[in-house]
């Protein structure tokens, strides 16, 4: 009996994301910033070809939340108030990651990064240099006063995606450091390591992941290249 418990509790490597979304992860997390250095620099024509990477990867993150593996659709992601509220009051709690994907506060700062990263893209197609030497690709499509304001939300778009970020930066130290928990590592390899009689998450075809990246990225550059 004594084995039979000890074998019910055994931690296998079981693979809990696939590689699009931690390629979509890791280069969004290269891409953002260096949208924002390049704005800094002022090279406005290198960040607006940054920015459309980022629109291609953001398309290809919606569409991959609706078809893709089970543990990045965004049904997956998101819980119901009273388990964000269970996991909140657990977080100071040491205990083993069991989670297969994102855990119930962690899906909703996923959402939120997601949806940020709409309004970054979307606004900066609208935007402008205020100096009149530079404008986003569909600037010309609405008025002025549009792409100023469009402008406005753009930069506070950006410093909204920092904040979040550092949140998710602190999420992350806080379950190393009190949970004993990595979650960065998962996100590198794919695995974690779970209870043998943990079932599997489904995952979606590589193929089809191709087929979407290639068709959100023609879109961006259609978009982006629009004169």
């Amino acid at each position: 009996m004594a084995l039979r418990n000890r074998q019910s509790v055994m931690l296998l490597p079981m693979r809990v994301w696939d590689l699009p979304t931690r390629v979509f992860h890791w280069l969004i997390v290269i891409l953002v910033p260096a949208c924002y250095v390049t704005a800094e620099l002022g090279d406005l024509d290198l960040h607006m070809q940054l920015g459309c990477a980022v629109l291609a990867l953001v398309l290809f993150r919606i569409a991959w939340g609706f078809v893709g593996s089970q543990t990045a659709r965004f049904a997956r992601l998101l819980a119901g108030p009273a388990a964000v509220l269970h996991h909140l009051r657990e977080l100071g709690r040491r205990a083993p990651d069991t989670q297969i994907g994102h855990n119930a506060a962690g899906g909703w700062m996923v959402l939120l990064l997601i949806l940020l990263l709409v309004v970054q893209t979307a606004s900066g197609l609208f935007a402008n240099d205020g100096l009149g030497l530079s404008e986003g690709p569909l600037a010309h499509d609405v008025s002025g006063w549009t792409s100023d304001l469009l402008t406005v939300v753009h930069s506070y778009a950006m410093d909204a995606i920092w904040i979040a970020v550092a949140l998710h930066v602190l999420a992350i130290i806080v379950y190393a450091v009190v949970k004993r928990q990595n979650l960065v590592r998962p996100m590198i390899t794919g695995k974690k390591r779970l209870p043998a009689a943990t079932p599997a998450p489904r995952m979606a075809s590589l193929a089809l992941a191709v087929a979407l990246l290639a068709a959100a990225a023609a879109i961006a550059y259609l978009v982006g290249t629009r004169a």
